[in-house]
């Protein structure tokens, strides 16, 4: 009896003093976590100092993503006997250069992916990855300074699919205007004088016209974490329905030396677009008839930075 006694006093003391221990290793990690965060907070303000200074500041950043998998006898899925696959990646890149009275920034995104679904005991099915997200686009804005924080300015952007149909449609996008940089990574375009041009093939519904353009982008490095949003939207001075606008916006987390998790989200109204597809089905649609549905992309994967 002595013995079972003895043996719960060692066990309560053990557990009381891990508790105790415990408690004091975390009032010491306490301040050190609080010493790191001002520390990165000195780092943070060091590197948009290092930022704002002139010349060519470039980097790159993508997202990968994808999927394999086979069933056989798997009789609880309408195939039973099928394979599938998702492969897509990201990129996006950036060159930019800044000087005392001019500025030229230059960007590009890459969005790619593949899909499969092969039947097994189908034998007319497509077995091939297909094209599922296919967006490309490329930009160039150069400024001259009026002040810091505004200048008059040129913007040239090109947006396309690559995989199939390229440049059907494409759209290019040339015009004047301002720009403000309120802060360092944030770019605000306003061109009140812009032209859309609309690439395409044989009879098509695509149209181009003068019109407005605005663009905010926001390009972020902070530690670890790469993020970057950009809202492009031309305003047709034609006819709305030419007009159209996109926001992409990516985020990287990178975990170990470049590698990490990132996600990609990108969202679209363009309802020229909804018209040639809405054509395939019905002759007959119009401007007026048509559902100009939101387009989405997104894709969550392994992440790196360049």
């Amino acid at each position: 009896m002595k013995k079972i006694i003895l043996a719960l006093v060692c066990m309560f003391g053990i557990t009381y003093i891990n508790a105790q221990t415990i408690e004091e290793l975390k009032a010491e990690q306490a301040p050190k976590k609080d010493s790191i965060a001002a520390l990165q907070a000195k780092v943070d303000a060091i590197q948009s100092k290092i930022d704002a200074f002139p010349g060519w500041k470039k980097g790159a950043f993508g997202t990968i993503g994808g999927t394999l998998a086979g069933f056989d006898n798997w009789y609880s899925k309408g195939s039973p006997n099928s394979s599938t696959g998702n492969i897509g990646f990201t990129v996006n890149a950036f060159a930019n250069l800044t000087q005392e009275k001019y500025f030229w920034r230059n960007s590009a995104n890459v969005n790619l992916s593949w899909v499969k679904f092969d039947d097994k005991d189908d034998d007319t099915d497509n077995s091939d990855f297909q094209e599922a997200t296919d967006v490309f686009s490329i930009t160039s804005l150069f400024g001259y300074k009026l002040s810091e924080k505004f200048a008059i300015s040129t913007l040239g952007e090109y947006k396309t699919t690559i995989l199939s149909n390229f440049n059907d449609p494409g759209y290019l996008d040339l015009g004047v205007g301002a720009t403000w940089t309120p802060i360092t990574d944030l770019v605000v375009v306003i061109h009140p004088l812009n032209y859309n041009f609309v690439f395409s093939d044989g009879d098509s519904n695509f149209e181009s016209s003068l019109g407005a353009k605005i663009v905010a982008d926001y390009t972020k490095q902070l530690g670890a974490v790469n993020f970057k949003t950009n809202f492009s939207a031309f305003q047709s001075y034609k006819d709305a329905d030419y007009s159209n606008w996109t926001w992409t916006n990516s985020f990287g987390y990178t975990l170990w030396k470049g590698i990490g998790v990132g996600f990609d989200l990108g969202l679209r109204k363009n309802k020229q677009e909804a018209l040639n597809y809405a054509l395939d089905d019905d002759e007959s649609a119009t401007f007026d008839t048509i559902d100009n549905k939101l387009q989405t992309y997104w894709m969550f994967g392994l992440n790196y930075s360049f």
